[in-house]
């Protein structure tokens, strides 16, 4: 099988890329490497089967010109800045909403039929029912990039009932592990090797959050993939329980060995689009046999280890 992986150079798609060369797989990373990182995929350069190619998926052209000779795209490139999505809207409609058309429409060009999409559990906005079931009804879109990949899961349904594609939607809880770089558990740990005294958290520290170790993600990815599902279909993605942001600064501190004295900024959310509670339903992808090998607190404990032999991954760490 050869399979192309948008953002294949980033923290999930690299991932990615390692597992399915140890497979036996042919991989195309196509990055425009904004957030994606060369180092990341050092490893994976060093097989004959691995191409790379430096494109942005708002190049209809050059995206159509890579896909040639593909078995499966893997499309995980996209915008997850949420925290800032209200500052500059228009990235979150072009990275995420128009550029997961251009992948659909490079796939329709060169013969390619089936998709694997990251989504998130931010589409269910602030539900009613939890665990959150895939078939729960959507409430009001709080954030512009859980609309952007509400968009892009609309227009990946609409090519399989138009033209035979065969998709599967992931909506994930947030995910964690090596080569992790963006979110809570990064920010705080940048934050307190700057700064080990002091920890001022957005909101109030009682956000109900749920979490997933990296591999426990790909191997949900490669089991529904095995399948021979036809039409469109869609699976949350996530671990037993949640915690609250407390809990896992507390975890943090003590993988750094640090007390901080710790400031909240009030309110039940962090930011515009923050939802204080996530807890997502995984009982249909259970079926088929996954289930998570590590909890959210050995997910973020191994993350933090990581951080701490990766500290370039960080950016600059002042000197105290």
């Amino acid at each position: 099988m050869h399979y192309f992986i948008t953002g294949g150079a980033g923290f999930i798609g690299s991932n990615l890329t390692d597992k399915l060369l140890a497979l036996g797989g042919k991989v195309t990373i196509y990055d425009n490497f904004s957030t994606g990182r060369l180092e990341f995929i050092n490893e994976a350069t060093q097989s004959t089967e691995c191409k790379v190619l430096k494109g942005d998926l708002l190049d209809k052209e050059k995206l159509k010109s890579a896909m040639v000779d593909i078995d499966h795209v893997y499309h995980l490139a996209a915008n997850a800045d949420v925290r800032f999505g209200i500052d500059h809207p228009e990235r979150d409609i072009k990275q995420n909403t128009i550029a997961t058309f251009n992948v659909l429409e490079a796939m329709r060009h060169n013969g390619v039929s089936r998709i694997s999409f990251s989504s998130t559990g931010s589409i269910y906005g602030e539900p009613e029912v939890f665990p959150t079931p895939e078939d729960a009804p959507f409430p009001i879109q709080t954030s512009l990039y859980g609309a952007s990949k509400l968009a892009g899961e609309g227009l990946i349904s609409a090519y399989c009932q138009a033209y035979g594609f065969q998709g599967s939607v992931f909506r994930f809880v947030s995910v964690l592990g090596e080569r992790y770089t963006h979110g809570h558990v990064f920010d705080f740990c940048r934050e307190l090797l700057n700064d080990p005294v002091n920890l001022h958290v957005l909101g109030n520290g009682k956000q109900r959050k749920s979490y997933m170790y990296i591999q426990d993600c790909l191997d949900a990815l490669l089991i529904v993939n095995r399948q021979n599902y036809g039409g469109f279909n869609v699976f949350n993605l996530g671990t037993d329980g949640v915690i609250e942001v407390n809990d896992s600064i507390g975890w943090i501190c003590e993988e750094l060995g640090v007390k901080p004295k710790v400031t909240y900024a009030g309110g039940e959310r962090g930011w515009v689009g923050d939802s204080p509670f996530i807890y997502l339903d995984t009982a249909k992808i259970r079926r088929l046999g996954w289930n998570p090998q590590l909890t959210i607190r050995e997910g973020v404990k191994k993350t933090v280890k990581w951080l701490l032999e990766n500290q370039w991954c960080l950016g600059r760490i002042s000197e105290k």
